[in-house]
């Protein structure tokens, strides 16, 4: 065992959870190796604006993010970034994880915060436009239609705030929803309402994409009549939620019907030396302040884990 690569806990993942269990374990002296295939911050950077986070009253995600990291390295936790890995082990009392390079690294616990993605609409031309006309994220591609009216789709929390933050640069935003009322918190829905760039088609799908080089409009379907109608629109922002990011798990671990990551209070999963936080885990609600509790309570209980088998 190469001593240089072995950690005492590796964490797969630095959205905030990830980043949140750095902290604590390396500032404890547990030495501490994060590996995410991205940018340190998951979806926590593509996020336009965070006024929610307690102490914090308006930051931008990526600054929190990068805030975060930071001070994870300021206590010593080494962070590999854009890095992909090609194989791992969760058994056994010596966890081991290998990058495409062919580096081995071991640890003796492992924290699991691999986060989500977006999730998109499955319908006919989305493959086709993204990037030409679709996005998922506000914060990256809302300048590209300043001035032009566009169409985000989804009603949660994340669809109505970034609508309203799209209004700084469209000139007109229509949600489509497929249901009659919205799912988001009273503010966001009362922000949305109140904006006089934003109007609403509810009870509504879109069913397709259509374009050539770039989307040029959509179809949108009413869900209770049937009808449909060709929406010329050159951008559509789609926020209809997230899938976890746990297909590498199957088999591994155990997980619910959603593909979530099942854990106890500690963050501990099935499998002895395993936890997990964040997005990835089965829970209700899904904010930054949660992720950072999680990965706080992943973090200590692994650490409790680690002295107990020094003790041994």
């Amino acid at each position: 065992m190469n001593a240089d690569n072995h950690f005492d806990v590796i964490i797969l993942g630095a959205g905030p959870a990830g980043l949140t269990a750095g902290i604590y374990l390396s500032r404890a002296r547990v030495k501490t190796l994060i590996i995410d295939e991205g940018m340190a911050g998951g979806q926590l950077i593509l996020t336009h604006q965070v006024a929610n986070y307690p102490g914090i009253e308006n930051i931008s995600g990526f600054l929190l993010a990068n805030n975060m990291r930071m001070q994870a390295e300021k206590f010593g936790c080494v962070l590999k970034q854009n890095v992909a890995v090609s194989d791992f082990s969760l058994e056994g009392k010596t966890k081991f994880v290998t990058l495409n390079s062919g580096e081995t690294f071991t640890s003796n616990a492992l924290i699991i915060t691999s986060g989500g993605r977006s999730r998109v609409l499955n319908v006919e031309g989305e493959n086709d436009f993204k990037g030409r006309g679709i996005s998922y994220c506000a914060t990256c591609d809302g300048d590209f239609f300043t001035g032009k009216e566009i169409i985000v789709v989804g009603g949660g929390n994340s669809a109505l705030e970034e609508a309203v933050s799209l209004t700084k640069y469209a000139s007109k935003v229509t949600i489509v929803h497929q249901f009659s009322n919205f799912q988001a918190f009273p503010y966001a829905i009362k922000e949305a309402e109140e904006n006089e760039k934003i109007n609403f088609i509810l009870e509504s799908k879109i069913k397709s994409f259509y374009g050539k080089e770039a989307l040029e409009g959509v179809v949108i379907e009413n869900i209770t009549t049937g009808e449909t109608q060709n929406f010329p629109i050159n951008g559509v922002f789609i926020f209809i939620g997230y899938v976890p990011n746990t297909e590498f798990l199957e088999g591994k671990i155990a997980l619910n019907a959603n593909k979530e990551i099942i854990t106890d209070q500690n963050m501990a999963t099935n499998v002895e030396g395993v936890f997990a936080a964040g997005d990835s885990v089965a829970k209700r609600f899904r904010q930054i302040s949660i992720a950072v509790g999680e990965g706080t309570v992943a973090a200590l209980a692994a650490s409790a884990f680690i002295h107990e088998l020094k003790r041994n």
